[in-house]
C-alpha cells in the first residue's frame, strides 16, 4: 500500500495533519499560480463529494481536507487525491465558479492613512502612484486568515514587498486598509497590527449579526478599491461602507 506522505521535494506535495486531516501544497511560498491551483483543486474535492470527507479549506498555495477516519481511510483518500491531482495541470486551471467582486471605497487622506507615505517610499513610488497602483486593478482574496472575514489580498507588484514594521502599531479600526509583503487586508477587527495602514474603509469583512452571510469574503473573490474623499468617506455607513457587488464567474 502506498503511503499517504509524499516524500519528493516536488510540487504538489501531500502530507498528513493530524489523525484526520491532508495536506495538498502547491509550493512553498506565495505565488499566483500555486494560489490559482489550491483555489480550483479545493473546489474539485468539494465536487467529488467523497462518503467521510468532512470540511476542505486553502491557504496561500495548499488546500486541506478534513475527513472522518471511522468513515473513510487515509490511504484511500490520499490515493484518491493523487489521481485527482493527475487530472490536470492545477497550476493553470480555471478559478473555481461563484466568486464576486466588491468595489470598496477607501480613504487615503489625513488620519485614514497615517503611514500611506513610508509604505510608498518603501515601494519606491509617490504618494499619488502608490494611490494609483493600489487602485489600478482588483486583487484576489488569496486566503482567510488571523481574524474571521479577513482576507489576504493580493498579489501587488514586486516593488511593493516591503517588510513589516518592527514594532507593532497598537491599535487599528476595523476597516483599515493595511499593506506588507506585496498584500493588502482590509481589518476585518479592531487589533495590534505589525503591517502599515495605508487608507480606511467602512467596509466589515466580518458581520456575526447576519445569519445568511457573516464572512462577507471568499478565496478567489476580487477587491478593488475605488478612492474616496475623508468626507466622502465619513458618510458612507458600515458594515457595507458604500461597497458595490458584481458576479465575475
Amino acid at each position: 500500500m502506498q503511503s499517504a506522505t509524499d516524500t519528493s521535494d516536488a510540487f504538489p506535495r501531500l502530507t498528513p495533519l493530524g489523525i484526520d486531516g491532508l495536506l495538498v501544497t502547491f509550493a512553498d511560498r506565495l505565488d499566483e499560480a500555486a494560489n490559482r491551483a489550491a483555489l480550483a483543486f479545493r473546489s474539485a474535492v468539494d465536487d467529488e463529494g467523497w462518503e467521510g470527507m468532512i470540511e476542505t479549506a486553502t491557504s496561500l498555495a495548499s488546500t486541506f481536507i478534513a475527513f472522518d477516519p471511522a468513515r473513510l481511510n487515509r490511504e484511500t483518500l490520499a490515493e484518491r487525491l493523487r489521481k485527482l491531482l493527475g487530472t490536470r495541470d492545477w497550476f493553470a486551471a480555471d478559478l473555481p465558479t461563484g466568486r464576486r467582486r466588491l468595489t470598496i471605497p477607501v480613504s487615503f487622506e489625513g488620519d485614514h492613512a497615517p503611514q500611506l507615505d513610508e509604505a510608498a517610499d518603501l515601494a519606491g513610488l509617490t504618494r499619488a502612484q502608490a494611490i494609483e497602483e493600489i487602485c489600478a486593478r482588483p486583487v484576489r482574496a488569496l486566503a482567510l486568515g488571523y481574524a474571521p472575514g479577513q482576507a489576504y489580498l493580493g498579489e501587488l507588484d514586486a516593488h511593493w514587498n516591503i517588510d513589516r514594521q518592527r514594532d507593532l502599531t497598537p491599535r487599528v479600526e476595523t476597516g483599515a486598509l493595511v499593506t506588507a509583503v506585496r498584500q493588502l487586508i482590509v481589518f476585518a477587527t479592531t487589533t495590534p497590527t505589525g503591517w502599515r495602514q495605508i487608507g480606511m474603509t467602512r467596509f466589515h469583512g466580518f458581520r456575526p449579526d447576519d445569519p445568511d452571510r457573516p464572512i462577507v469574503l471568499a478565496p478567489g473573490d476580487e477587491v478593488r478599491f475605488t478612492p474616496v474623499s475623508a468626507a466622502e468617506l465619513e458618510a458612507l455607513c458600515a458594515p457595507e461602507g458604500g461597497v458595490t457587488l458584481e458576479d465575475i464567474a
